[in-house]
């Protein structure tokens, strides 16, 4: 390679515009060629002049730099900008040994030019690395800042929560407050108007306060709040302990009162009789005209079953009150007691008028005769009982309405209805007394009814278990025909005459407790027999519904009264047995092989012989034939697996002999089409004979346990 002389650096710019321009000859330096090239190019655009700039600065002295940097800099035009450029590459020629710049600058360009931009990617790396770090410094900064903020916001929405917890809380105590002094001003308003004041219930009681106009007033504040307690209590359907409590409060007072009132006015006839003149005080005549209100009959009786109900007078006799949480036990003892005291009170009456009747026999029933003392006798006890209805009928209703079973309640309305009666014979169906009983009577057994009929609607809503894969009837199922074996046999030992009302009755509790059993059965079986389904389990419900109605059939069956509900659920048995025999039917045929056969044989055309079809040809007929005779040799064919789980034996074998019947008959049709000539079997015999029974209708009914003439009757 020849190296490129030396350029003298006195040769200007215009010195080489002039030679690039001229047309003598050059000297042949490929550096001057270059040059000229160089200098004949137009660098107008940007990326030209910054490609050489950097050239020369990769491969020039510093000052060379700086001079072609700083010619630049004062350079405005294009012409300027090529003496930049000419005068640093000149530069740089003059500044290296001749050819070896270039000579360098060819072989090492690409890498000298990765290294720089590796130094520049460096520089960058280096100064992106500070301001990474400085990023993740503000970062943390910025988190921590972030983090006392939510910190912040979390205690400040907790301190709400509190303060409106706070709140809230303060202003349901305020509400609270509000409610009780509101509860305190009724309960103060309420007391003073139905209660007596401390001075007044002293002047009831106290034998030191006198008879006079104090005393008077008491007893009339007393009566006027038993009048206002009947208006509180009649629009409730159920009398309130509160306003029983204010009856019997003032009953008491009343009762002493008027006892006091008594005592007074006998030790005030005493000294009218010592004196000469009789003069008869005011006091006097208003006692007497308040004694009117209570005859001395009336206050006895009711004061003496006061007194039993809760001090009795008679030696070791306990209070009636001592057992109000047995609802019958209290009941029959009230009833008892009246009916003891009436039976008393009326043979005073008799025996006070001289009425007696030698051929009514002890213990029977009275009849009401036309004479005036007979009368006499009517009206005085039908007064001197009537007194007793409010605080009996308040108390039996009490103790009837708070019952919730079943059978306590059917009791105690069956020994209302019993003393109903028996106190209509005594004081006549008329009195006041047979009339409460009547309306007590009713109010039971709607207790009773309206008990049953929520066990009934409660028994709807039963499911069965779902892991319960038995067939036997549901737990709720037993306890519901439980309670109603249990009314049966109640009703059984106590109608002794069987009234019209009596059969209505029965009749009614068997619609009411027996159709929700019947649906109960039906409606939980299908359920239950959809979501086995679901879960691709089979359950078998006709068993299970026949479990069901056989067992409440059973619980009716010892009742003669039940026959024409037992009717009715005998058919509904009978039509479920029905489609359990023909379902079981259906199933031997599958089981025994014989099922494609036997429908072909039924429902083939006359015109067409049997043998003809694919079902009942020879070789699928004597396929048929043998599986049949191994079905004969199993004990299903005398017992069923399935038909085992029914509760009752005897429905077990009558659709197992059912099923059998058809089949046995089915078998013999079929035998008989194979023998006929029309439907062209070949040997057919043969074909019959070659598996048990051998197409003999005598080994198959033995085979079955049954005989022949039993098979017929039961076609």
């Amino acid at each position: 390679m020849v190296a490129p002389p030396s350029l003298s650096p006195s040769l200007s710019l215009l010195d080489l515009s002039r030679q690039s321009s001229s047309p003598a000859p050059i000297a042949r330096n490929p550096v001057a060629l270059r040059v000229y090239k160089i200098l004949g190019t137009a660098f107008d655009d940007e990326a030209s002049k910054e490609a050489l700039l950097t050239l020369t600065q990769l491969y020039s002295s510093p000052t060379t730099s700086a001079k072609g940097k700083e010619v630049q800099r004062n350079t405005d035009d294009v012409q300027g900008e090529r003496q930049a450029v000419a005068t640093g590459a000149l530069a740089f020629l003059d500044s290296a040994p001749p050819g070896d710049t270039a000579a360098r600058a060819r072989k090492n360009l690409r890498r000298d030019i990765e290294t720089k931009l590796g130094e520049g990617s460096q520089k960058f790396l280096k100064a992106f690395g500070e301001v990474d770090q400085k990023l993740d410094i503000l970062q943390s900064h910025i988190s921590a800042m972030r983090s006392r903020c939510d910190e912040a916001q979390t205690q400040l929405r907790t301190t709400n929560q509190a303060c409106r917890s706070l709140l809230d809380r303060a202003e349901s105590l305020r509400e609270e407050r509000q409610d009780v002094e509101r509860r305190r001003s009724i309960v103060t308003l309420f007391l003073s108007r139905f209660t007596l004041a401390d001075e007044e219930s002293e002047a009831m009681v106290s034998g030191e306060v006198p008879i006079g106009r104090r005393f008077f007033a008491a007893m009339d504040r007393t009566y006027q709040i038993r009048e206002d307690c009947r208006v509180l209590m009649s629009g409730e359907e159920r009398a309130s302990q509160a306003g029983l409590d204010i009856m019997a409060t003032t009953a008491s007072y009343l009762e002493k009162g008027f006892e006091k009132l008594f005592r007074w006015c006998l030790s005030e006839f005493r000294n009218l009789g010592r004196d000469a003149a009789l003069e008869v005080s005011t006091n006097l005549r208003e006692a007497v005209r308040r004694l009117r209100r209570r005859p001395e009959l009336l206050g006895a009786l009711l004061a003496a079953f006061l007194a039993a109900l809760t001090n009795p007078t008679t030696a070791g006799a306990r209070p009636i009150e001592l057992h109000a949480h047995d609802a019958l036990r209290y009941v029959g003892d009230m009833l008892a007691w009246v009916h003891q005291a009436i039976a008393a009170e009326h043979e005073f009456l008799e025996s006070l008028f001289g009425i007696a009747d030698a051929r009514r026999m002890v213990g029977a029933a009275r009849v009401g005769g036309s004479a005036e003392e007979d009368i006499w006798t009517a009206e005085l006890m039908d007064g001197a009982v009537s007194g007793l209805c409010p605080p009996l009928k308040t108390r039996v209703l009490q103790a009837v309405r708070t019952q919730d079973n079943s059978i306590t309640a059917y009791k105690v309305a069956s020994l209302l209805q019993f003393y109903t009666l028996t106190m209509s014979r005594t004081i006549g169906p008329n009195a006041l007394l047979s009339k409460t009983l009547n309306e007590t009577t009713d109010a039971a057994y709607k207790v009773f009814f309206d008990a049953i009929e929520t066990h009934g609607r409660a028994l709807l809503r039963v499911a069965l278990e779902p892991n319960d894969t038995s067939l036997t009837p549901p737990q709720a199922l037993l306890n519901h025909v439980q309670v109603l074996r249990s009314v049966l046999s109640l009703h059984a030992s106590d109608s002794s005459d069987e009234t019209d009302s009596a059969i209505g009755e029965i009749q009614r509790i068997l619609d009411i407790m027996i159709d929700p059993a019947l649906q109960m059965v039906v409606s939980a079986a299908e359920e239950k027999e959809e979501k086995e389904r679901r879960k691709g389990r089979t359950w078998d419900r006709k068993v299970f519904v026949l479990n069901g109605l056989t067992y409440i059939a059973s619980v009716l069956e010892p009742f003669a009264f039940t026959s024409e509900k037992r009717k009715g659920l005998e058919r509904l048995i009978d039509e479920r047995v029905q489609e359990l025999i023909e379902e079981h039917y259906e199933n031997l045929l599958h089981d025994t092989g014989l099922k494609d056969a036997i429908r072909v044989s039924e429902s083939k055309q006359p015109s067409e012989p049997l043998s003809h079809l694919p079902a009942a040809e020879p070789a699928a007929l004597s396929r048929a034939l043998h599986t049949f005779a191994t079905w004969l040799s199993y004990l299903e064919a005398v017992h069923s697996t399935r038909l085992a789980q029914l509760s009752l034996p005897e429905l077990h074998a009558r659709v197992h002999r059912a099923a059998l019947r058809r089949l046995g008959l089915a078998y013999a049709d079929l035998c008989e089409a194979v023998r006929n000539p029309a439907n062209r079997y070949e040997a057919a015999t043969t074909l019959l004979g070659s598996e048990r029974p051998f197409g003999s209708m005598a080994a198959l009914w033995q085979i079955f346990g049954m005989e022949e003439e039993d098979a017929e009757v039961g076609t």
